[in-house]
């Protein structure tokens, strides 16, 4: 089995690879027009590395909470500025959203990345009230599942998570090991373990794993794989593939937007 060709996605949606460019350009045109109105916190620093920072977004009055958005790309590729428009549906909503940038493998790890994530949400819980509503797509759908593991996010800021929706997320990172990609990862099959939320305890938190009907049969299984193992909710997006899977994100009304912000009983 070609396991690299099993987890590609730009070759296998039209016009692929033009995605990133025009995300690009409209997380470009979302960020100027939110500093012009005097809400958008860019790069506030998490850490003290050049990529440990966060994008903060602010809504049109105040606050219900703080939606966290993970970026994905394999952990290999991008960072937060590219997806900032993506933060429309939850501003629309009324909630700040934050969208990390963290570093790439293969300078780190993926357990060094888990760890940028919990800091960056550690540090904007710390810099704003209420409850946090966790997502992120792919590689970052990986990331915001890692966080719902004991220990990973300081038990004070891991009680102020009410969701956590994963889009399209990697959930079981040990067939990447058998990936080219792994030259990057540096991954053996007890450290894709390690950080392989499958193998996780079902966190007490409300999961819903999100997933696009026109996906990767790789990605498919992923989802599936965390939604079984944590016997939780599984959304299968009709007529979607990998990259607009998250269109969503971008309206308040859509049903991935209600179901990352719905009320919490």
């Amino acid at each position: 089995m070609d396991w690299d060709d099993a987890y590609a996605n730009a070759k296998h949606i039209p016009d692929g690879a033009g995605y990133a460019d025009r995300w690009r350009a409209e997380s470009d045109a979302f960020r100027k027009r939110m500093s012009v109105l005097g809400r958008a916190r860019l790069g506030v620093m998490y850490g003290h590395g050049t990529r440990e920072v966060v994008d903060i977004f602010l809504p049109d009055g105040p606050p219900k909470g703080v939606m966290v958005f993970v970026h994905g790309g394999f952990w290999r590729m991008f960072d937060g500025a590219a997806w900032s428009h993506f933060a429309q549906g939850g501003l629309d909503a009324g909630w700040i959203v934050a969208m990390p940038t963290y570093d790439l493998c293969p300078r780190v790890r993926i357990a060094d990345i888990t760890r940028q994530i919990a800091q960056a949400i550690t540090v904007v819980a710390h810099d704003y009230a209420g409850p946090l509503r966790l997502t992120g797509h792919s590689a970052g759908g990986h990331l915001v599942a890692r966080m719902l593991a004991p220990g990973v996010l300081p038990d004070p800021v891991l009680a102020r998570v009410e969701t956590c929706v994963p889009i399209s997320p990697l959930s079981d990172l040990r067939p990447l090991v058998q990936t080219q990609m792994n030259e990057d990862f540096k991954l053996d099959n007890a450290a894709a373990a390690a950080e392989s939320p499958v193998l996780m305890a079902k966190p007490a938190q409300p999961v819903t794993v999100w997933v696009g009907a026109d996906e990767r049969p790789a990605f498919l299984e992923q989802a599936r794989w965390l939604a079984d193992a944590w016997d939780c909710d599984e959304v299968i997006h009709p007529n979607a593939h990998h990259f607009d899977v998250i269109d969503g994100l971008c309206d308040a009304r859509s049903a991935l937007m209600q179901t990352i912000l719905k009320p919490v009983t």
